[in-house]
């Protein structure tokens, strides 16, 4: 096979050899501990020679995907699914995107007056009432996230009733009118409490990665504050960005800080 770009300007071929090989990894085709091909058969494969196949291999070990080398063959490193924010999609869509069979653990829907921040956050008087779900998330029947999210009471009514382990909340939210359409992410670390322990089978105080999110209807309002706490060796988060005016390949579209992120779908 010879990876060719599309018309216009050409990416360096090691850029495509490596998305290429990142994306049989990224997608289970090669699995962790699996050997890769030799150079050799590489350059055939791709129709280049060794010095392309060798910087793309040397950037999939720097980003984790591959181990070895140093006189020792390459192989499939073990990787963690990661999410990108460059566009707005559940946490269903995401884990199938990666080969993975999603699941839900609920453990609770209530009524309750918001916290003062998150009042302000979904633009609620003080002390306003908000609809709270909290629930766990599962990765091929392991628990990697418990998530907290608290909807605007005449969003997180459409909620009650649901079964809420199997039916999907933002289709829901959708069909009635209030689909999510954008997010502000901030991400950060944070240790796990008593209840994350107990719902993520890890010690309290164990180092989490939280991603708050706020998240807004089509016309802008802001309907759902949720904040997710992830087991960190099972998720990542991955942001692809790129300077002004520039329309790479492999650039993104999402405006990025080292503090928060802004998507669009």
């Amino acid at each position: 096979m010879v990876i060719s770009a599309p018309s216009g300007r050409r990416s360096p071929v090691s850029h495509r050899v490596r998305a290429e090989l990142r994306t049989r990894i990224e997608r289970g085709v090669w699995s962790a501990g699996m050997a890769l091909p030799s150079e050799a058969a590489l350059c055939r494969e791709f129709g280049t020679s060794r010095g392309p196949v060798r910087r793309a291999l040397a950037a999939l070990r720097a980003e984790g995907f591959i181990v070895g080398g140093r006189g020792k063959p390459p192989v499939v490193g073990k990787v963690v699914p990661a999410q990108s924010l460059a566009t707005f999609r559940s946490f269903t869509d995401w884990a199938r995107a990666e080969g993975k069979l999603p699941g839900t653990r609920t453990l609770s829907l209530e009524r309750r007056h918001a916290a003062s921040a998150v009042a302000g956050l979904l633009e609620l008087d003080e002390g306003a009432v908000v609809v709270e779900l909290i629930r766990v998330r599962l990765l091929d029947e392991v628990p990697i996230m418990i998530e907290r999210a608290s909807f605007v009471p005449d969003v997180g009514r459409v909620l009650f009733g649901l079964d809420l382990d199997h039916a999907s909340v933002s289709a829901e939210l959708a069909r009635h009118g209030f689909g999510l359409v954008q997010a502000r992410h901030t991400i950060d670390a944070v240790a796990a409490n008593p209840l994350d322990g107990e719902a993520l089978g890890i010690p309290a105080a164990a180092a989490l990665l939280r991603e708050r999110r706020l998240s807004r209807d089509a016309h802008g309002r802001a309907v759902e504050y949720a904040e997710a706490r992830y087991r960190s060796e099972f998720a990542t988060f991955r942001i692809d960005n790129a300077a002004a005016g520039f329309h790479g390949d492999e650039a993104g579209t999402t405006a990025a800080s080292p503090i928060e992120v802004r998507s669009l779908d």
